[in-house]
């Protein structure tokens, strides 16, 4: 059986065989003449892909990263594209709940692109965790009661999730997808982080002896799927949500890391797949297929190494660091973009 070493320095191969043909590929489909330009360069994909790959499971928010990335990339254009035949793409076509719908925009594109490029960090989970993923399959026919159990943790966590995301998802995007939300997450998030690394240091600290493997239940599984919640806030950060939920539900740092990891590939995966079906296609007419896999392999490998990276980080140093990052983040972006 190959080791999480050898699989990632295949994964590392693959892509490094795959760049060549996407440099050499095609421009994606150009909008008609006078439409709006809506390019995506190939340095803006894998730019894009290695900010997904590198924050998707940090605790320092890959949708935060990639609302600011867009940004300076110049991808938040308001004005409506349309195909080559000059009819309009739509990111939500008319209908009696949008008699007049609404139309695709560079900035609603590149949100979209961005949510895709998450199939990568998918990619990333499934070549690590495999083992885990395969024993929740065959807990569902009954073959594995441990991975039974962990597969109805993993969806009484995502239940809430599911249910609110479903329902606030369009409030969330109109209101909340600016450089200032993430600001406001960023700090806050930090604090959080603070806390939550204090709070499990003097919990072992004050341990007469080493504590017990504590198990996970449905009632802590539920309650990490309400913290998940709050990450649909941009910039707050899924991954650091449902690891401070770990710690607080007295999971050890790697534990808590990899049950947040297994939770993200079954949000993750919703949430894309969700998106995809909605708008996937119109976002391809805009930026091409070359663009759109060239960004989910970079964020394939690089979402895999930072996997690697956090679960062996915080074993030994915990949530500090991070939180030190989000705040200088902020105060760099309440410069940039405030001052």
């Amino acid at each position: 059986m190959k080791t999480p070493g050898v699989r990632l320095r295949f994964a590392l191969w693959f892509l490094a065989s795959l760049l060549p043909a996407f440099a050499a590929s095609p421009a994606p489909v150009q909008p008609a003449a006078g439409a709006p330009a809506a390019e995506l360069s190939t340095f803006d994909a894998a730019v894009l892909g290695v900010i997904e790959g590198v924050t998707e499971f940090l605790p320092i928010s890959s949708t935060g990263h990639l609302i600011v990335a867009t940004r300076f990339l110049g991808l938040e254009s308001e004005v409506p594209l349309k195909d080559q035949t000059g009819q309009p793409l739509w990111h939500k076509p008319p209908s009696p709940k949008y008699p007049e719908g609404v139309p695709l925009t560079l900035k609603l594109a590149a949100d979209t692109y961005n949510v895709v490029l998450q199939f990568g960090a998918i990619a990333a989970v499934a070549l690590l965790y495999w083992t885990q993923l395969w024993s929740m399959v065959r807990g569902l026919f009954g073959l594995d009661p441990a991975g039974r159990r962990l597969l109805i943790h993993v969806l009484i966590a995502f239940l809430p999730a599911a249910v609110i995301g479903f329902l606030a998802h369009d409030w969330i995007d109109k209101h909340l997808f600016s450089v200032g939300a993430v600001i406001v997450a960023q700090i806050a998030g930090a604090g959080l982080m603070f806390y939550a690394e204090a709070w499990r240091r003097r919990r072992m600290a004050t341990a007469a002896a080493p504590a017990a493997e504590t198990p996970l239940t449905a009632k802590t599984a539920w309650q990490i799927g309400l913290l998940q919640c709050v990450a649909m806030w941009p910039g707050t950060s899924r991954s650091m949500m449902t690891i401070v939920g770990g710690y607080f539900a007295g999971l050890d740092p790697r534990r808590a890391a990899e049950f947040s990891f297994l939770l993200g590939f079954v949000t993750l995966s919703a949430a894309s797949c969700y998106k995809a079906l909605k708008s996937g296609s119109a976002v391809i007419q805009v930026f091409g297929w070359s663009h759109a896999l060239l960004g989910g392999a970079v964020a394939a490998v690089t979402a895999a190494l930072c996997v690697r990276f956090l679960v062996h980080w915080l074993t030994r140093h915990g949530l500090a660091i991070f939180a030190w990052y989000r705040l200088a983040l902020a105060a760099v972006l309440g410069v940039v973009f405030y001052l």
